[in-house]
């Protein structure tokens, strides 16, 4: 086997559900720690729910540019054992795959990252530019205590970061074939629509709060919220849960819970949106405070990382390590990119296929593991050949 697909699987067999990392930072730490790496564990969150972060760097000049690597630990559950064909957190090859669980998201990714460390730094040890490693245990959770935390005392100690390579699986038939420089940004909301209670045999002695929040709902549903653009799709809005009612069928509830989601591009903001959302309430008799109450939740910023510096040297890699040329997009979920922008100017995110990720029998190609790494190590180089003038910004 390769150093890459042992790693994967040393990896693979820590049970690291989320906040548990189980012991696999402890282990990329020291496959660092020779290289010249100071690695620090940054714990955060209550005694019930522990996470653990890595801060890992290797300085070999304070005014070299720094590449972080960043990426998660912790995976989701594995759903019913029954439904796996082999043990989820017991690697196993077969039909040229990779089974276990964060076998594609994303620790496949993280072995491959320190194997190309491994060999870069074998070849070019003084080459001009600070590695770091940025990894969280709370990634796939709440991602409150995770990368935010790491970042935030980054930013209080002045750390400059220039580039960043978050490790999410965003390929889709071949590793490399896309990459993403950017994400929609998230932001949910929690609106209590406050009726009167009664007998529905009485509709004048109650108020429906159904039936007050149902122009109100249509007219969201219809709205355009912007027209997106060169590199975001439209603003989304969508309800995920409504709640009402007393399970009875003779009363009209007193209250109406509506959650609801904005998946937005950079042609919005939070706080433009949410202006949106409250005119349009009014405009359909609703008055906030007296009629409802409305809880906002902000997941997470959009950011985009123009073609530039970093994009350039991925698309370079991918191009001469597999001859793909390879797509830029911003669609999907949320990532830990959202935080690692607000202290670094340039941030993608490159890893394997993600066809399996979080489903039941999640796995990843053995052919498209060796490919990651040779193209993280390419990155390396690329970015360490630059002139010593290159500007970190786009």
């Amino acid at each position: 086997m390769t150093a890459t697909l042992r790693l994967t699987e040393a990896l693979l067999a820590r049970p690291s559900v989320t906040p548990a990392d189980a012991g696999c930072q402890a282990l990329i730490a020291a496959r660092l720690l020779p290289l010249g790496f100071v690695c620090e564990t940054i714990e955060s969150g209550p005694p019930d729910f522990r996470v653990t972060n890595l801060w890992a760097k290797r300085t070999v000049a304070s005014d070299a540019p720094t590449l972080v690597f960043a990426g998660h630990t912790d995976v989701v559950p594995t759903g019913p054992l029954t439904a796996w064909a082999s043990d989820p957190f017991t690697p196993t090859q077969r039909d040229g795959k990779l089974y276990g669980r964060g076998a594609s998201d994303m620790k496949t990714s993280l072995a491959a990252m320190v194997v190309a460390c491994e060999n870069f730094v074998a070849s070019h040890p003084q080459a001009p530019l600070n590695i770091a490693f940025l990894l969280t245990s709370d990634e796939e959770g709440p991602a409150d205590d995770g990368t935010v935390v790491v970042c935030r005392t980054l930013q209080q100690r002045g750390e400059r970061l220039d580039y960043c390579i978050v490790g999410e699986p965003t390929s889709v038939e071949r590793t490399g074939d896309m990459i993403k420089n950017g994400r929609r940004g998230t932001m949910s909301g929690k609106l209590t629509i406050k009726g009167v209670q009664g007998h529905i045999a009485y509709p004048h002695l109650a108020r429906n709060p159904i039936h007050m929040l149902a122009p109100a709902l249509t007219a969201l549903v219809a709205t355009r919220w912007d027209a997106g653009n060169d590199h975001f799709p439209p603003t989304t809005w969508q309800v995920s849960n409504i709640h009402g009612g007393t399970g009875a069928s003779n009363v009209i509830p007193g209250t109406v819970v509506v959650d609801f989601n904005f998946r937005f591009s950079t042609e919005s903001t939070a706080e433009g949106l949410q202006q949106q959302v409250a005119d349009i309430l009014a405009q359909h008799g609703l008055q906030a405070g007296c009629d409802y109450e409305l809880a906002w939740t902000v997941g997470g910023l959009p950011f985009l990382t123009r073609p530039g510096t970093l994009v350039e040297a991925v698309r370079d890699a991918i191009r001469t390590e597999t001859g793909i040329e390879c797509q830029l997009s911003t669609t999907g979920g949320t990532s830990d990119g959202r935080f690692i922008a607000q202290v670094c100017p340039q941030v993608i995110e490159l890893g394997p296929p993600n066809a399996t990720i979080h489903k039941v029998n999640e796995c990843v190609a053995v052919a498209d593991i060796e490919p990651l790494t040779a193209i993280y190590r390419r990155v390396l180089a690329n970015l360490a050949s630059l002139p010593a003038t290159d500007e970190s910004t786009p």
